[in-house]
């Protein structure tokens, strides 16, 4: 059953689920440094992952709430999956490109 509003506010406020969150953007951030310089974009990318990496905490708080509204989040919560989780942030970070 989705999340309702209430039930999705708590999760952006969720301590576990925000460090998933940023285990996922820290996971993103270390492939965007691996990729080559050519990639669409990428100075924007690298610049993110190299911010990621210096501020994990503050930008799993800034991805956090776009991320709970993603439908798989959504639809199961804290007990999404990581790999559910993974693709949620990744799409929220490419909208922020």
């Amino acid at each position: 059953m989705a999340l309702d509003y209430q039930q999705a506010a708590d999760l952006m406020n969720d301590l576990q689920f925000r460090g998933r969150v940023k285990v996922a953007c820290l996971k993103f951030a270390d492939y965007i440094a691996g990729e080559a310089s050519a990639v669409a974009g990428h100075v924007s990318r690298i610049q993110w992952a190299r911010q990621t990496f210096q501020q994990p905490d503050i930008m799993a708080q800034t991805v956090t709430p776009p991320t709970v509204m993603d439908p798989a989040v959504m639809s199961d919560g804290a007990a999404v999956s990581d790999t559910a989780l993974q693709t949620a942030v990744e799409g929220v970070v490419q909208k922020m490109f």
